[in-house]
Formats: C-alpha cells, sequence, structure tokens
C-alpha cells in the first residue's frame, strides 16, 4: 500500500517524511481521551526518569570541564525521549506537530488544542508521580546530598531567566525536539531512531534550552527538597534551606513554566511543524466550480389541489436549514465519513476556502468507491477524487409542492408516452398503483443557491415537515408514548388472563 511503512532506513526523502509527518499529525488527535491521557502520564515519567539520569551524570563532575561535564548529562537525558518513541508516550513538545493537521484542515483548532491539553495535563500527573517516588526513595541523599544539592541548583537556576529569555530558551528547546522527532520519520528501523534522537537532546540539555514537561519535574522536585529534606540533609552539605527560599510554586508557574510551554509551542508547532508544512505542502488545485443543474419544475405540480395550506404557496425559502456541514475538496474522504455519520447525513455539499461551491459528495460516491477497489480503499483518497461536480440545486423561491413531486414522482415514468402522444408501454396498473411502485433516482436533498452562492439545505425530511399540516393537529411525542406504553400493558393484561 502507498502509506505502509518501508522496510529499510532511508526510503523516504524529505518531502515524503512530510507526509509520514502528516499521518504522525493526525494520530495525535485520533486517539480516545483515557488512551491520550494514560500515555501522556507515561511520557511525563520517561522524561522525569532523564531527569534523574541526568542528575546523576552530571553530579561530582566538577573535575571535568564545564561543557563536558554537561554533554554527558545531555546524552544521559536523550533516554527520556527515546523511551518516548519506541516504547510509546503522548509527549506534549511532540504533540504540538498536530499543528500540520489543523493547517491541513484535518482537525479544527478546537480539537487541537483539547487534545495539547489532555497531554499537558496527562505529562503533568506523569511528572509528579515519579516526584512521589524519588522523594520516597529518598535519592536526593546520594553522593552525601550533593545529589540533591544539584537538583537545588539547576532548579533554581530555572527560575533565574527573564520571561522573554525563557520563552526563547522554549522556541529553541521545542526546535531541537520535534527536528529529532521530525529525522525518524525517513526510518522505521528501532535503532536508527534511537540514534537519530540522541544529539539533538544532547544538545538542548547541554546548552540549557528549556523543556517545559522536563522543567514539571524538575523545578517541583527542587522545591521539595527545599521544603521537606530533614535538617540532617542542609547540616552534612554545610547549606541553609533559605539559599532557595525563592524556589516557590508561583515563581516557577509564571517565571518558567508559563513562557516555557509558549516558547514550545512556536518552537515546535510553528517554526518545524508549519514551517515544513509550508515548504512542502501540496499547491491547492484551482478546482472549476461546479455544474449547477436547475430541475424543470414547468411541469410539475399539474394536479388540481384544493387543499387551503398548499394554496398559500409554501416556499423552500421558509424550510431549507443552513448548511451546517460542509466538506473541503482536500479532506480524506475517511474525515468527511466521520462527519457525515455523525451528524446523521447522506451527503453534504463541498465548498473550497474561499467559500465556492466545487461538488458534492455522498455516502453513496464512497460506497461505489469500496465497491470498485474490493472494499480496500486508498487511504490518500480525497473528496475531490470522489465527489459529484454536476449538482441538482433549487432557489429559495421554488414552492415546496414542486419539490416534494420531483422528490416522488417522474411523470415520464408515471405517463410512458412518446412526443406524440403515443403510449410507449402498456399497463393494467392503475395509476395509484404505477405512482406507488416506481423507482426514481433523484436526490433526497438539495442545495439551496442563489447566483452560484450555497444559501442552506433542503431535504426530503424538510419537506415533510412543511407538508405534515395537511395531515391534521400534531401529535406530541409523549402522547405517542404513553399511548405505546398503554397498549403494551394491554397486551401483559391479556397475556395473564390467558
Amino acid at each position: 500500500m502507498a502509506s505502509a511503512m518501508p522496510s529499510t532506513p532511508g526510503d523516504f526523502n524529505p518531502k515524503e517524511m512530510m507526509k509520514q509527518a502528516e499521518i504522525y499529525a493526525v494520530g495525535k488527535t485520533a486517539k480516545p481521551t483515557r488512551t491520550t491521557v494514560a500515555l501522556a502520564v507515561t511520557a511525563g515519567v520517561f522524561i522525569g526518569l532523564a531527569f534523574v539520569f541526568y542528575l546523576t551524570v552530571t553530579t561530582g563532575g566538577s573535575h571535568l570541564s564545564w561543557g563536558l561535564n554537561r554533554l554527558l548529562g545531555g546524552l544521559a537525558f536523550s533516554l527520556g525521549l527515546i523511551l518516548v518513541v519506541i516504547c510509546g508516550g503522548e509527549l506534549f513538545t511532540s504533540t504540538v506537530l498536530s499543528a500540520i493537521a489543523c493547517a491541513n484542515r484535518q482537525i479544527t483548532p478546537r480539537r487541537m488544542i483539547a487534545t495539547w491539553s489532555k497531554v499537558y495535563a496527562g505529562n503533568f500527573l506523569g511528572a509528579m508521580l515519579l516526584l512521589v517516588l524519588v522523594m520516597m526513595a529518598g535519592l536526593y541523599q546520594l553522593d552525601g546530598g550533593q545529589w540533591g544539592l544539584n537538583a537545588l541548583n539547576v532548579a533554581q537556576h530555572k527560575l533565574h531567566h527573564q520571561p522573554l529569555q525563557a520563552f526563547a530558551l522554549g522556541v529553541l528547546c521545542n526546535m531541537l525536539v520535534c527536528l529529532a522527532v521530525w529525522m525518524t520519520f525517513c526510518s522505521a528501523n528501532m535503532m536508527t531512531k534511537m540514534a537519530m534522537l540522541i544529539l539533538p537532546v544532547a544538545m538542548f540539555v547541554s546548552t540549557g534550552f528549556e523543556h517545559s514537561v522536563a522543567n514539571m519535574f524538575m523545578v517541583p522536585l527542587g522545591i521539595t527538597i527545599q521544603h521537606l529534606a530533614p535538617a540532617s540533609f542542609w547540616v552534612e552539605l554545610g547549606a541553609d534551606p533559605s539559599q532557595y527560599a525563592d524556589l516557590t510554586i508561583s515563581n516557577f508557574v509564571f517565571a518558567n513554566l508559563i513562557p516555557v510551554t509558549l516558547g514550545n509551542i512556536v518552537g515546535g508547532g510553528v517554526l518545524v511543524g508549519l514551517g515544513y508544512w509550508t515548504i512542502y505542502r501540496a499547491p491547492l488545485q484551482a478546482l472549476p466550480g461546479a455544474t449547477l443543474i436547475q430541475p424543470d419544475f414547468s411541469n410539475q405540480s399539474t394536479r388540481n389541489m384544493d387543499n387551503t395550506m398548499l394554496q398559500d404557496n409554501l416556499l423552500v425559502n421558509d424550510f431549507m436549514r443552513p448548511a451546517d456541514v460542509t466538506l473541503q475538496p482536500g479532506m480524506p474522504v475517511a474525515e468527511a465519513l466521520d462527519q457525515l455519520l455523525a451528524a446523521q447525513l447522506t451527503g453534504a455539499p463541498v465548498l473550497t476556502q474561499d467559500q465556492r461551491l466545487v461538488g458534492y459528495f455522498s455516502l453513496h460516491d464512497s460506497l461505489v468507491d469500496l465497491w470498485l477497489n474490493d472494499y480496500m480503499p486508498d487511504p490518500e483518497r480525497k473528496v475531490q477524487d470522489l465527489m459529484k461536480h454536476e449538482i441538482q440545486t433549487v432557489s429559495p423561491d421554488n414552492a415546496i409542492v414542486e419539490i416534494a413531486e420531483y422528490m416522488s414522482i417522474d411523470k415520464n415514468i408515471l405517463y410512458p408516452v412518446s412526443s406524440g402522444g403515443i403510449a410507449t408501454q402498456l399497463t393494467t396498473q392503475s395509476l395509484s398503483e404505477r405512482a406507488r411502485t416506481m423507482v426514481i433516482t433523484r436526490p433526497h436533498q438539495f442545495p439551496v443557491v442563489v447566483d452560484d452562492k450555497l444559501v442552506g439545505i433542503i431535504s426530503r425530511q424538510d419537506v415533510m415537515r412543511a407538508l405534515r399540516p395537511v395531515y391534521g393537529q400534531m401529535v406530541a411525542v409523549t402522547e405517542l408514548e404513553n399511548d405505546a406504553r398503554h397498549s403494551d400493558n394491554t397486551s401483559d393484561d391479556r397475556a395473564e388472563l390467558a
């Protein structure tokens, strides 16, 4: 299949990697909430473990040069992203790549932000879970308390950035994180993916760039040590807890977490995700407008109608609905079907970004395509590949009875005669029988168009809603339910008597 991953590394060039990134971006928002949050918790734990590794490697490394000590810590920290990618996890800093799916109109901005929020909350829960375990294990007492002192110094340093500086460090950090993830799109080999992740992560950690999820563990760890470490810990170090009095939750949130998070969004979602999307996105095709066909109602409604209500000449304009569900030409067929099924519709108009009507896509179009492809559809099929370009439309000024008759009666079948008035088919059926048994293929839903612009939709249900008063006063649903219950009770009583 076209979307299958390659069996050997290096099969994808940068442009092809963009397609893998689009699949990755949509996948971020396709999981159920429970799965997303659970995977986000695991990712929060993985990144926290990476910082534990970083602290262990860099503690007591004063005899090494500043750069070499931090490089070793950065190499250790790369374990976190390796665990996320290989073992599976939803990490906020890579989830922002779902901005690609939003740019492609595969998801709405609301859905994108909802996914980000769930992942962000899950990452925080995972970081807090690991923090509890680390404090219970007393890891801060390692190396005579030097491990804990290292954690305190790192956490305090993170709170001393100016807001703009913290934002810029967040941008730089997530550029590297998302570039590391992006490089993995060229290969299906796990060892290759692991190797690609190491250096970008080592660079951002050793240089001091800011990662919001890592800080969710690192800074609260420093705050917890400052508040909960026993006096013996401080005595052994010859330090005073007042030196770290600025390690507070409010400082963490406002001086670090918020600006760093915003920077991560810009660095990963905008500069990397939307940057590559702008470079490699497929050019929008200049689709021609749809061919609009106005049904000929000139020979409709010729039967005598004495009904007073129908004489009021009910119009489409009075009963049409807004076109709440519309599709885009470049939308994947799978997403279009999801929208139609969720709205319980059989089809919807297809509009371009400038609101031009270019087609109509229906469930029937997809069913035909499935049959033609032995029910193994092309996953890259778009709405524009299947939609109809010729659309039957109506005007707001058309009468409801015209639409009703056109939907239900084909006079060429009802009166099978030639243009000269000679019968072309002999039948013993009455007019009523012919009308009730005829099979016609006409739309059950019409776009309502004015000057080639879509202004609404009218369906068979809307037409019936307009004509329903001819049957008399409407029956309340509750009344129908009561009648049904009464009927059921009567049946039960009869059964007991029997």
